[in-house]
């Protein structure tokens, strides 16, 4: 039966799709949602927003955010806009609009955490946060342990998730790595004491309290010859990395790959921040400039207006954080990956497909690719 148009979709590629009674609407890979079909009650309709989920009734709609619940269509005795509280008191996990004409969605309540996240690091296919305690908390995938053996002794500072391990830096300044150590990667420890690390996709780095760059793992492509120097900040990835030296200039190594990752990096003016992504680089001017380089595919070298406060690349996408707390993503959007929920954060991440951030009440909300669960819709408390 197609009386009402509801079984001629609209072309274009959609993540998920839910038929209802004489309707159906459909999730698009940018986050919105597109209906067709009987429109009497404005079933058909959506609210404006970008999305994660979305669920066709009999006479009404629901679609979910990473924040709320929004709902259109026959509204009879009862509201269908429902906001979701905030993450840390009561979380929408799910949304389901079934077959009826009135249906709204309930809240799950989660108790309300004693303790937040300081620093969160989106890798490969996990990601690992530090509690305001110092601990470790790590989610996603499991293949090589990342999560299997996370330390359960010890505070720490620092934490930088890499492919498949991740390394975080003790209280003390030692360095603890754990995870795939098929390239001698993630080795238990490293003898000295540091103020930075960074993680790529098979080797990493530290910052000695000398400021010496000292780095292990593959060697392939001169991913471990770092330079000679005093530095203050590092970013690594898969075949280079970046660092900035005392006076914010910056100095990169590795494989330049032909795309200029390496060999456009900007040769003067001082930095404040640097990231880097797969096949491209970013960093961070003293007035909150973002300058990227390298693969310009995706527009993930794109330039960007206003200025930014942090800047993290991922794979082949980038997010920066503004002085309001806003973040911002650009480049690849498969998965969802650039599609920010609304909100204020303290900090963000960009993996490789997925992205996290922590919010100002502490709690962390993730978006993009979640096949291992290293971005789950649901916010993320301690």
């Amino acid at each position: 039966m197609n009386n009402y148009g509801q079984s001629n979709a609209p072309s274009g590629t959609f993540t998920q799709v839910s038929a209802g009674a004489w309707h159906s609407c459909g999730l698009r890979e940018n986050g919105s949602v597109e209906c067709w079909g009987d429109d009497e009650y404005d079933q058909s309709n959506p609210s404006p927003g970008l999305y994660l989920a979305v669920s066709a009734g009999a006479r009404h709609s629901c679609a979910l955010s990473a924040t709320s619940t929004s709902c259109w269509g026959r509204r009879d005795e009862r509201p269908l806009e429902a906001t979701a509280p905030p993450p840390t008191t009561n979380v929408v996990t799910d949304v389901s609009s079934g077959g009826g004409e009135g249906g709204t969605a309930t809240p799950t309540p989660t108790p309300t955490p004693t303790t937040t996240y300081t620093a969160v690091s989106a890798g490969g296919f996990h990601t690992c946060a530090l509690r305001s305690t110092g601990t470790i908390d790590c989610w996603g995938r499991n293949n090589h342990r990342q999560l299997t053996d996370v330390p359960t002794t010890g505070t720490y500072t620092a934490i930088s998730a890499g492919e498949n391990f991740t390394c975080a830096l003790s209280s003390a300044g030692a360095i603890r790595c754990w995870g795939d150590n098929n390239q001698n990667q993630a080795p238990p420890t490293q003898t000295g004491t540091f103020t930075a690390l960074s993680a790529g996709t098979y080797h990493a780095c530290g910052i000695r309290s000398s400021g010496a760059i000292h780095c292990w793992g593959r060697t392939i492509g001169n991913r471990l010859a770092a330079p000679s120097g005093t530095f203050s900040a590092l970013s690594l990835s898969w075949g280079h990395g970046c660092a900035l030296s005392g006076t914010g200039a910056i100095s990169c190594w590795g494989s330049d790959g032909g795309n200029g990752r390496i060999n456009n990096a900007p040769t003067t003016g001082s930095y404040s921040a640097i990231s880097v992504g797969l096949q491209h680089s970013c960093a961070l001017s003293g007035t909150g400039a973002v300058s990227c380089w390298g693969d310009s595919a995706n527009d993930r070298t794109a330039a960007q207006t206003g200025a930014f406060t942090a800047i993290d690349a991922g794979e082949a996408h980038n997010c920066g954080r503004r002085s309001t707390g806003a973040v911002v993503c650009w480049g690849n959007s498969a998965n969802r990956r650039t599609m920010v929920p609304s909100g204020s954060y303290t900090a963000v991440s960009a993996g490789a497909t997925h992205t996290c951030a922590i919010t100002t009440s502490g709690a962390i909300v993730c978006w993009g690719d979640d096949t291992y669960g290293q971005a789950p819709t649901t916010p993320r408390s301690p």
